[in-house]
């Protein structure tokens, strides 16, 4: 019978499972990285989703097994053949869903560590035999780093450098050529009640190109939606801004985050990308609480209307919820006024003046 790893001791081989969605895959990269810097030795293999392997798929020193949910049995069959006649340490089970639960079956491994019971559902502690710590208050990065904690690591450093091509930084500068400051919009969220107004993201583009003299640009997919949500926004604007919907790849949208001054969004996959490069974001939180799943590294310029949302919606202060509760109400994200975001944009330009140029290309933090 395999034995599970002895804490503390550098295992010979990790699997993760989490295969989606994009930012909560970025906060599985900087678990890889913690434990290629303690256990270099140990090969780490990642079972992820098709979609979010384009942005992450070329991390060094990471084996990388892709489901395709959409390929309904073909794609957990696909899994199964690939992972035949193998064993692993440790599997960390990242992630609740059924489908996941169901996929982890595949995965053979002494140890498999999973969520506590208050963040289980699914069934999915039938599918661990060890469970990462109970805590209120953790952001998702620092939930996924807990994940190590049963094997004796602890994630002091957070660091992500993940990979940008030079055709994805050569597209960046073709469509941000110069030093000027800019504001880099991505308006959609997946979960569409966490959608701000067209007409107030509107208001607040031309007021950073009118009032502050900024470049303004707006991103997103390739999806009808967020294309008629661009159209909404650019039918309400006054300034004409770069218009760069469904023109990039996951990787020239990571090199145009990289380069903007702040980013513009709601609770959101390019949030945490931003994030992940070190770009500042200002982040419009109603429908879920930053605290939790706000901008990682700083959330100064973010604006906060959860606990307003929490009174208005289930007649209680957010502390009195269970964390991590969404508030996907229709009309949640109305909180949030337009002079409150205009509010943290000028702020944010007060704070970095004379130093607020066009971001060059760097490593990322």
């Amino acid at each position: 019978m395999d034995q599970a790893p002895i804490p503390g001791t550098e295992p010979g081989s990790l699997c993760l499972l989490r295969t989606s969605a994009i930012g909560d895959v970025t906060h599985v990269v900087p678990l890889l990285r913690t434990v290629q810097r303690h256990w270099p030795r140990t090969q780490l293999t990642w079972l992820i989703g098709k979609l979010e392997h384009r942005l992450v798929g070329d991390l060094p020193g990471v084996e990388f097994i892709v489901f395709d949910k959409h390929a309904g049995r073909a794609g957990f069959r696909s899994v199964r053949e690939k992972l035949a006649g193998r064993r692993f340490d440790a599997l960390l089970h990242m992630q609740v869903a059924l489908r996941s639960n169901l996929l982890s079956l595949a995965v053979k491994a002494p140890l498999r560590i999973g969520y506590d019971r208050a963040r289980s559902k699914d069934l999915h502690g039938l599918f661990v035999n060890c469970r990462i710590p109970a805590r209120r208050g953790d952001h998702v990065l620092d939930a996924m780093a807990s994940f190590l904690e049963p094997l004796g690591l602890k994630q002091t450093e957070v660091r992500w450098d993940i990979p940008i091509p030079d055709e994805a930084h050569a597209f960046a500068r073709m469509h941000l050529r110069d030093d000027t400051p800019t504001l880099l919009v991505s308006p959609v969220s997946s979960h569409r009640l966490r959608n701000w107004r067209p007409e107030r993201y509107a208001a607040v583009m031309d007021h950073a190109a009118l009032a502050l003299g900024w470049r303004v640009a707006l991103c997103g997919g390739p999806s009808a939606f967020e294309r008629e949500f661009g159209d909404a926004i650019l039918a309400h604007t006054k300034t004409r801004p770069l218009d760069l919907i469904g023109k990039d790849t996951l990787k020239q949208l990571l090199a145009l985050l990289q380069r903007a001054s702040l980013v513009l969004c709601p609770d959101s996959g390019p949030m945490h990308m931003a994030n992940a490069v070190g770009t500042a974001v200002l982040g419009l939180h109603a429908a879920s609480n930053p605290a939790r799943s706000g901008p990682y590294s700083d959330r100064q310029w973010c604006v906060d209307r959860y606990d307003e949302a929490a009174r208005k919606f289930r007649r209680k202060p957010a502390e009195a919820l269970p964390w991590g509760t969404k508030l996907e109400h229709r009309g949640v994200m109305d909180l949030i006024e337009v002079d409150d975001v205009i509010e943290r944009l000028e702020a944010f330009a007060a704070a970095h003046g004379d130093r607020m140029v066009l971001r060059a290309e760097s490593p990322q933090r």
